[in-house]
């Protein structure tokens, strides 16, 4: 599946660009980055079991439904993933209102698992799909 490769590789992108966006004290769109690679390993997550959805609420809700309330994830990732969804909205459109140093490097490391723990899932997947 050429997806999982082109998301992976956009994933890692993003968290590179949040990592240097941390460094240069940019903690809003730090978070920015994490979250949009935690959501773009959601993605294509998702079209492993042929669900696309329209919104980014949709994106959530589905990871929700089909791998966390079904144990295929524990429900610290679904926390993880709504968590920098609320955070980058906050850090996107808050007016007033800045990421925190402490609060942008917590889910650079957060996203950071995240998204080598889905890569993870998605590695076997792939591996049972060449076997068959």
């Amino acid at each position: 599946m050429k997806e999982i490769k082109d998301f992976t590789r956009k994933a890692k992108k993003y968290l590179n660009t949040a990592e240097h966006a941390s460094n240069d004290g940019d903690y809003d769109s730090c978070v920015s980055r994490c979250y949009y690679a935690m959501f773009h390993m959601i993605e294509v997550l998702l079209l492993t079991k042929g669900l696309k959805a329209s919104s980014h609420k949709g994106v959530l809700s589905l990871f929700g439904e089909h791998f966390v309330k079904t144990g295929i994830f524990e429900r610290e990732l679904g926390k993880a993933l709504n968590d920098a969804y609320d955070k980058r909205l906050i850090g996107d459109y808050g007016i007033g209102f800045t990421i925190a140093k402490e609060e942008a490097q917590k889910i650079l490391e957060t996203a950071k698992n995240f998204v080598d723990r889905i890569k993870c899932y998605l590695d076997e997947v792939l591996e049972k799909e060449e076997e068959t």
